[in-house]
């Protein structure tokens, strides 16, 4: 049911001191610009892989949903995995059908790639945070 890897999330107290250590301990050079969403109340950069993403996301505001990560994670870190799907309402469903908890209303909302996402809980996914991306349009 799930597709490709696009991204593994990464939390930090500071977007800018993430990518400093990405270019200059790894040596990574594409590196996006920084960017807000403040209706999931995160800023957003993405570190280009030759076959994935890493997403930087660092608290927009008091009041955001990675605070809490971050509070018990001070240095931040691994938040979440993201994988595409063919078809984001069908994934709902089926993870709902299958007994997974689909995080938030349920109604799939728009994420950093401009398409629809949801967030299964990392209880039923074996521990860890999913998130499930429409596949974005002309990315294969």
């Amino acid at each position: 049911m799930i597709g490709k890897l696009n991204h593994v999330g990464v939390a930090t107290p500071s977007i800018e001191a993430s990518v400093k250590m990405y270019r200059e301990v790894l040596g990574v050079s594409d590196i996006g610009e920084r960017f807000a969403l403040p209706e999931q109340g995160v800023w957003v950069c993405f570190v280009n892989l030759p076959n994935s993403q890493i997403e930087l996301i660092e608290p927009y505001g008091d009041a955001s949903p990675i605070a809490a990560f971050l509070e018990k994670n001070p240095k931040g870190g691994q938040h979440h995995v993201c994988f595409e799907v063919p078809d984001i309402l069908e994934a709902r469903d089926a993870m709902r059908a299958k007994g997974a908890t689909v995080l938030g209303t349920g109604e799939p909302r728009i994420g950093a790639h401009g398409v629809p996402v949801i967030f299964v809980h990392p209880k039923d996914m074996g521990g860890v945070l999913v998130e499930l991306m429409a596949e974005p349009k002309g990315a294969h």
